[in-house]
This record gives structure tokens, C-alpha cells and sequence, in this order.
């Protein structure tokens, strides 16, 4: 095997397919990523669970198929100097250059690698901004326990030409709306697939148009999910379990709303919550369009700040986690957030507004339940 790549190229490849390195393997072949040599290169990894392919053209001398260690490749290719990189597999040892740089690394036994998953049929295409933007806006009230695995996960429910991608970690809800383009338009499942695996899927793909989406059917034993755009792809494995209902949790009536300019809001919880633990509830009293927050009590520090808002509906007292609210606000990409209360002690739902007296953009809701304050 010999050829030559660009090595922005090679970096972007490499990048993409280590993400599926397994961190505990349960056999040494899956510590590395396979290049194969053929009409074009092509690198993948996988862990078992979730398996990344990508593809690119390169000055092939000699084709080729070697393993070589995963996480040394991608530390050596994201400290290679900005010139063409050539690989030479001499025997059992890989040559990397690139101008004045020179490494050789060992190969892995390739004959012990997996065979990976085949990409399921595809189900459909989506906008490659859009899926990143809608995954990472719920993908941030997913759990982080994986004692609690399908609180991990993002549900992703396609009811014909919507998605409907749902996160929650028990204290806040994350529901994002977005069309695609089914090749079935009766097209109805659902799948459950682990929040870091699209993160990472829609952080690398939001480069490219398209992607295509791929959902095997519930029958299918495999039970994988795909993505796909020209170069790359990468396919997981649903997670087991069902996802709580939640669509009841988001009222559809409320007694207050509060519309609030989202970076100065931002700015406000920020310095207030400097006072106290991360985990310490944030008080925020609504009324006659003015918000006042405060934090802290007794004989330690405390912090009060008051803004200006629109506000209409019966006064408010209540509490929140405020790195829960700040992950809410900046999740919106909006100008102004919408805050709809149906109670004190009762969850709030966020929605975005680019003016405020705009409408309302529904597609994405951020429930957040409330916390308990000392008096």
C-alpha cells in the first residue's frame, strides 16, 4: 500500500471515523482504524456499537488494507504540518511523511478486525444544517447516567415528512421539529439512538448539503440507524428500552409569559449564579414587566439583578437550576425567548422569537422543571 493525500483531507477523515473508536475494547483489532487502498481511500472504525466509514481521493501508487492504532493515527494527522502526507506500508510498519515530519507506525492484525454493519436502505434526506442544528438543540437535556441508558439516548420519531428528536434527563425536556424528504411519504417509526453518537454525527456532517437518513425497520434484527453524505457514513446501533412519553408534559395553555431578549437574560443568570453551586436554585420573580433574580441566602454571598421585560399574566415566583437555563437559552438561536408558565411549582416551556411581538416559533420547546428554594 503507498500513496499520497492533502493533509487537511486526511485530518478530516481521521477525525471523523476515531470518533467510533471504542475506549474498551473487547479485542485489540478494535483500538485501530483500517485504510484501505482501493480505486480511493477509504478509513473506518468501530466499537461494535457504532461503526464510521469515510472516503477520499488520494495519488495511489499501490493499493492496499492494513490496521494501524486509531488514537495514535489522529493525534499524529492533527500534528502534521500543512503538506502533502505520504503512507508506505513496509512490512509490518506503516510510513507516515509529511515534508520534514517522518513516523512510522505498527500495523494491528487485521484478520481479527469485524466485519461492519451494511448501511440500512435509506429512508430519506434531510438539510445537513438543519439535522445539526435540531440534534444539537436537544442533545443537551439528554442524560449523562448511563445506569439510565435510554435517558442517553435522543427519540427520533418520523411521522411521515416530520421528525420529531426528543431529549430528557428527568428535569428538563428538549423537542425539536424539523421536515424532511421521506422516500416513503407514509413513511411512520420510531428509533432511540444514543445523544453523543448524533452529536457527533451532526458536528462533522453540518459541512456538507445533505445527509441521507437511514432507519432499518423494527423487525430488522440489526435495529441500526445511518447516516450518509458523499464522503462519509457512520451507522449505530438503537439503544434498548423505550423512551418515557412525553409529548402530555408540554402544556398547551399557560396563565403568564414572559418575553425576554436572550442575551441579556444570558447575562443576568451568568452573574448571578456566580454566588453559588452550579446545582443551587436561581430565584426569579415575574411581574408588572420586570424580572428580578437572585441567588445565594443567609451568611454567604448573594447576588440580585433586575431587568426590564414584557411580560403579561399573573405574578411568578420561581426557581431554577441555572445551568439547566442557561443550556436552554442557548440552545434557541433566537433573538428573544418566550417563557410560558402554567404555575410556581410547575415546569416552564421555552420557545424562540426573533421580535417580541413576533410569532412564536414552535418547532423547538424546552420544558424545565422548576426547583425547590429556601424561603
Amino acid at each position: 500500500m503507498k500513496f499520497t493525500v492533502d493533509s487537511a483531507v486526511l485530518t478530516d477523515s481521521v477525525n471523523w471515523v476515531s470518533r467510533s473508536l471504542s475506549t474498551r475494547p473487547i479485542m485489540t483489532a478494535l483500538l485501530g482504524i483500517v485504510i484501505e487502498a482501493g480505486s480511493d481511500i477509504t478509513l473506518s472504525a468501530s466499537d461494535l456499537e457504532t461503526s464510521a466509514k469515510s472516503s477520499f481521493s488520494a495519488d495511489i501508487k499501490e493499493k492496499g488494507r492494513v490496521l494501524v492504532p486509531g488514537r495514535l493515527l489522529a493525534e499524529i494527522s492533527r500534528a502534521l504540518p500543512n503538506k502533502p502526507v505520504s503512507f508506505n506500508l513496509d512490512g509490518s510498519r506503516v510510513l507516515v511523511t509529511a515534508g520534514a515530519a517522518k513516523f512510522t507506525l505498527p500495523t494491528l492484525p487485521i484478520n481479527e478486525y469485524p466485519n461492519l454493519p451494511v448501511m440500512p436502505d435509506t429512508s430519506g434526506s434531510i438539510a445537513s444544517d438543519l439535522f445539526a442544528t435540531a440534534v444539537n438543540q436537544v442533545a443537551v437535556a439528554a442524560g449523562r447516567d448511563d445506569s439510565l441508558p435510554t435517558l442517553t439516548g435522543i427519540h427520533v420519531d418520523i411521522n411521515k415528512e416530520v421528525i420529531t428528536f426528543a431529549a430528557t434527563d428527568r428535569y428538563r425536556l428538549a423537542v425539536r421539529e424539523i421536515n424532511w424528504s421521506p422516500n416513503n411519504p407514509e413513511e411512520t417509526t420510531t428509533a432511540l439512538l444514543r445523544a453523543r453518537t448524533l452529536a457527533d454525527a451532526a458536528k462533522t456532517i453540518s459541512s456538507s448539503k445533505n445527509i441521507s437518513f437511514s432507519v432499518a425497520p423494527n423487525t430488522s434484527n440489526e435495529r441500526l440507524i445511518g447516516f450518509t453524505t458523499e464522503q462519509k457514513s457512520m451507522t449505530s446501533r438503537q439503544l434498548d428500552g423505550a423512551f418515557p412519553p412525553y409529548r402530555h408534559l408540554l402544556p398547551s395553555e399557560s396563565i403568564a409569559t414572559a418575553v425576554i431578549e436572550v442575551a441579556a437574560l444570558l447575562d443576568s443568570v451568568r452573574r448571578v449564579a456566580l454566588v453559588t453551586d452550579k446545582t443551587v436554585p436561581l430565584r426569579l420573580k415575574f411581574s408588572d414587566n420586570s424580572l428580578h433574580l437572585e441567588a445565594g441566602a443567609g451568611d454567604e454571598a448573594t447576588a440580585t439583578e433586575e431587568l426590564q421585560i414584557s411580560y403579561t399574566g399573573e405574578a411568578i415566583d420561581i426557581a431554577f437550576n441555572p445551568t439547566f437555563l442557561a443550556d436552554g437559552l442557548n440552545a434557541l438561536g433566537t433573538t428573544y425567548v418566550n417563557i410560558a408558565f402554567t404555575g410556581s411549582n410547575k415546569p416552564a416551556v421555552l420557545s424562540g422569537k426573533n421580535k417580541v411581538d413576533g410569532e412564536i416559533d414552535s418547532s423547538y420547546r424546552y420544558l424545565l422543571m422548576p426547583m425547590r428554594y429556601a424561603s
